[in-house]
């Protein structure tokens, strides 16, 4: 996330003190948030058992196009990878514009402290963003290498399982916004696609459940003062059928797909 400050030259004008007074932008800018939302929705799957997270981010970013920074949420059930109640993701990478466009490259380190062992997994990403016209338009493609904490679940469980098995995953999104002129309200939409190991990591882990699969979202974000608040639903095609077969992947209060269809509220505070 990078910060951006237009200064009208009619302002600096007319306030030549305050002008003297400010201190130049330095190099490197830090940036962050905090979110609270009523589910973790994972690539369309719940990682929070279909109730609410505290999430929050930090990130620092260079001039040259270097950043680096850390993401976390609480969990529960299906996204208590290995018996952990948090994920902690370490991520870095070099952003650069191209022409009318901005390329990224990067790699986010997934960490589940205090599960067991085996769940932590590395995925590289490119995303590519521009704009087009009043819309802003981002393309991504992240692909986790073959590791342990990405293969089939301990033997008995998977019929292709066996102690120390390794996949991978690929991931490829896009998401779209646009402002609706002279409110505050942003329109936004997600469609991704998975393809990867299905069923259960070793101890849990699980970045396409079924394997292959579709995820969406639709929603809009109003912003109100330095809050933002977000409305959207998340679904997948993930079928009941599908999702029966997945042990622990229903709600554990009713038994309902955590992948089904379902509207998300959130707040959001940027810094």
């Amino acid at each position: 996330m990078k910060k951006y400050i237009a200064c009208a030259s009619l302002f600096f004008a007319c306030t030549p003190a305050l002008a003297q007074a400010e201190e130049p932008a330095g190099p490197i800018s830090v940036s962050g948030s905090a979110t609270l939302t009523s589910d973790y929705r994972f690539r369309g799957v719940s990682q929070s058992n279909k109730e609410m997270a505290i999430q929050g981010g930090l990130t620092v970013s260079h001039e040259s196009g270097l950043y680096v920074g850390t993401w976390a949420s609480n969990l529960a059930g299906w996204g208590t990878f290995g018996g952990s109640n948090m994920e902690l993701d370490i991520f870095g990478g070099y952003a650069m514009p191209i022409g009318p466009v901005t390329l990224d490259v990067g790699l986010t380190w997934y960490m589940y402290p205090g599960g067991a062992d085996t769940t932590d997994f590395a995925e590289p990403y490119v995303k590519l963003s521009g704009d087009i016209g009043p819309a802003s338009l981002l393309v991504g493609v992240a692909y986790a290498p073959k590791q342990e904490a990405l293969g089939n679940a301990a033997l008995g469980v998977h019929p292709d399982a066996a102690i120390g098995d390794k996949e991978d995953n690929f991931y490829i999104w896009s998401d779209i916004s646009a402002g609706i002129p002279e409110t505050p309200v942003t329109l936004k939409a997600h469609l991704g696609y998975s393809d990867g190991n299905p069923g259960l990591g070793p101890n849990g882990t699980s970045v396409a459940p079924t394997g292959k699969y579709v995820d969406w979202m639709l929603g809009a974000d109003v912003a109100v003062g330095p809050v933002t608040l977000g409305l959207s639903y998340v679904d997948t095609d993930i079928g009941k059928a599908e999702a029966a077969a997945l042990p622990g992947f229903g709600s554990s209060k009713d038994g309902s797909s955590i992948s089904s269809g379902r509207v998300v509220l959130s707040g959001t505070v940027g810094f």
